[in-house]
């Protein structure tokens, strides 16, 4: 039985409390929905209570924000009643009223994404910022050891996120490495359009997997040095977490990376660790569950 079309996201907002419709309580369900936008890729995953990925597809994001509400309907999805869902979107979120203002490299503006989703799937939705939810994910995975967490993703652009206490700092990171600039070429440029994955193929002509020279490493370790070493004097994070397309290939060039921090002596600020992200694929997947269980286990 399918839940009515209820305004979830309002409920939730102003209640805090248990959903009803039609002697259903969205509270009782042990499923959820995951929905990752990317770029150029969207993940959607189906998630138990236990966090087990049940079902995932991973589709081309279509160019036309109509296309992919379509797409969303038949692909398989709708035949569940969700306890609640998560969407991941790229760039400015508006949090309040379920709207994203644009989504980075997406030509997608203020879109009212949690009400568009809802009524695709009929339950609860809440919408992140897709750095802010994989921050939470991999900081998840290292909760024992560290607090402060900075994210870094390096896919088609930067983003970044950072996580105290598993608590996602809100207010930093939407507008990622767009909005962090540097001078080259005798021009301010951001720190994304020239060393995201789709800088690196612009310059180098190759794919951060298919790059095994250690010169052209070397290169984009000291352009990824110019952003992070303005992070880390932020946010003074315990550790480093890098993901997204480029981040997966941390082995490459983890060495010549740490090397070059440690040369830019940040005043009274302790270095932090750097490690590649654990599930670099589905971070942000993981985060929409995480950051669910957090908002709707009570």
């Amino acid at each position: 039985m399918k839940v009515g079309r209820i305004n979830f996201r309002s409920l939730f907002l102003f209640s805090k409390r248990p959903f009803w419709g039609h002697n259903l309580m969205c509270y009782d369900l042990d499923m959820y929905l995951g929905i990752d936008i990317g770029g150029t890729k969207t993940l959607i995953a189906k998630i138990n209570d236990q966090g087990v990925i049940l079902k995932k597809d991973k589709f081309h994001t279509p160019p036309k924000y109509s296309e992919f509400i379509d797409h969303l309907k038949n692909i398989g999805y709708t035949d569940v009643d969700y306890r609640a869902a998560c969407v991941a979107a790229p760039g400015n979120i508006d949090r309040q009223n379920g709207i994203v203002a644009n989504f980075g490299n997406l030509n997608w503006k203020n879109i009212h994404l949690a009400r568009d989703i809802e009524k695709v799937f009929e339950c609860p939705t809440l919408i992140e910022n897709d750095a802010k939810l994989a921050a939470l994910s991999e900081a998840m995975l290292v909760k024992e050891e560290f607090k402060r967490v900075l994210y870094v993703t390096v896919s088609t652009g930067i983003g970044y996120a950072f996580v105290d206490n598993l608590k996602i700092d809100t207010n930093a990171g939407d507008t990622g490495g767009r909005a962090i600039l540097f001078s080259k070429d005798k021009k301010q440029m951001p720190w994304e359009d020239y060393v995201s994955g789709r800088a690196i193929v612009d310059r180098f002509g190759k794919k951060a997997k298919d790059i095994n020279d250690p010169n052209t490493w070397k290169i984009i370790s000291k352009d990824l040095r110019d952003g992070l070493v303005e992070l880390i004097a932020i946010f003074e994070p315990e550790i480093i977490i890098l993901g997204g397309s480029v981040g997966v290939y941390f082995d490459k060039y983890g060495t010549y990376l740490r090397e070059y921090i440690e040369r830019a002596h940040i005043p009274m600020v302790t270095l932090p660790k750097i490690i590649k992200a654990q599930r670099p694929e589905e971070a942000v997947i993981f985060g929409c569950y995480d950051y669910l269980k957090q908002n709707f286990n009570s």
